[in-house]
């Protein structure tokens, strides 16, 4: 495997003296606010307008999650993403007195590049993630969702999927993890802190066993995520990565009831019965092993995926 820290060691100087502890804590506080009232507003407001449009008995499993299971309520739902962009710009702008640019990476810009090998990266690994999910339970049905149907709503989804893996990626890998970074210099802050936070945001009431994979896969994917921004000091293959990830499921093959919309095929969903702790054992193996695969991809020397390192002349360039 190949990395350069000196690309990361770029990245983690960039912030300016207001990047302190208090700021920074400051910061957060207005995302997660904004965040949260954005999702809100499209919780409330679409469960609203959903109970005010809607004929005959509501949904068995509410009304709130009758409209978050349905198309509209799966693109409002990625819409409040839009929260954290906000509060992103507001914190940087107001709090640390830098461009939103500075979180991309060391030259200001997404890596092009890295942004599409981790992109195709993801969509290989992924691929051989659902084979080997299908080896373990052969179960998948066509979607309800027409072939038209899913071509008119392809762009949108795409767009928005975009809008909130962006924002997830500049939140924990670009604002916290940059400027941990440069408060830190242990890994097991600057890394370990933003990965613990964005694990647990994928939390489940699925049953124990299915839970603690799922946790476990996410965890790994974050590691992954991780480790491609310190080799290229830039957030382009994280970008890329987190949104082939997302769209496998959201418009591919969906392991999730309540998001399976727009997928072509439904696999047996996660939080579905049947599952045994073998099972969620060697689920977690699968997400864990194509997460090293992933990495293997975008870093070993020999790769055609190999990513590369957010290089001065860039700097020079944006100058």
């Amino acid at each position: 495997m190949t990395s350069d820290p000196a690309a990361f060691e770029r990245y983690r100087q960039s912030p300016n003296a207001r990047t302190t502890l208090p700021r920074l804590l400051l910061g957060t506080l207005i995302v997660v606010v904004l965040w949260a009232a954005t999702t809100a507003a499209v919780l409330y407001g679409g469960t609203y307008l959903f109970i005010t449009w809607q004929a005959g008995a509501p949904p068995a499993g509410g009304v709130m999650q009758g409209f978050l299971a349905s198309p509209i309520g799966i693109l409002s739902a990625l819409t409040s993403f839009a929260g954290i962009w906000i509060g992103l710009w507001i914190a940087m702008r107001w709090v640390h007195r830098e461009k939103l640019s500075a979180l991309l990476g060391a030259s200001r810009r997404v890596s092009r590049s890295g942004f599409i090998k981790g992109l195709v990266a993801v969509l290989v690994t992924s691929l051989v993630s659902e084979i080997l999910l299908y080896l373990l339970q052969p179960e998948i049905a066509r979607g309800t969702i027409s072939l038209s149907s899913w071509l008119l709503f392809l762009i949108p989804i795409v767009a928005l999927t975009l809008l909130q893996t962006s924002s997830e990626e500049v939140l924990f890998r670009g604002y916290l993890l940059r400027g941990l970074a440069y408060r830190f210099k242990s890994p097991f802050i600057w890394a370990l802190l933003p990965g613990l936070l964005f694990t647990s945001l994928h939390w489940s009431n699925t049953s124990a066993a299915i839970n603690a994979c799922v946790l476990a896969s996410i965890a790994a994917f974050a590691l992954l995520l991780t480790l491609v921004v310190y080799a290229t000091g830039n957030l382009g293959a994280a970008l890329g990565a987190h949104l082939g990830n997302n769209l496998t499921g959201f418009l591919l093959i969906s392991h999730q009831e309540s998001y399976n919309s727009f997928a072509l095929f439904n696999a047996a969903p996660l939080e579905g019965p049947g599952w045994t702790t073998v099972d969620a054992a060697l689920i977690a193996l699968i997400g864990i092993g194509c997460s090293l695969l992933t990495v293997a991809l975008l870093l070993h020397p020999r790769s055609p995926l190999k990513i590369t390192a957010d290089l001065p002349e860039a700097d020079e360039a944006r100058r």
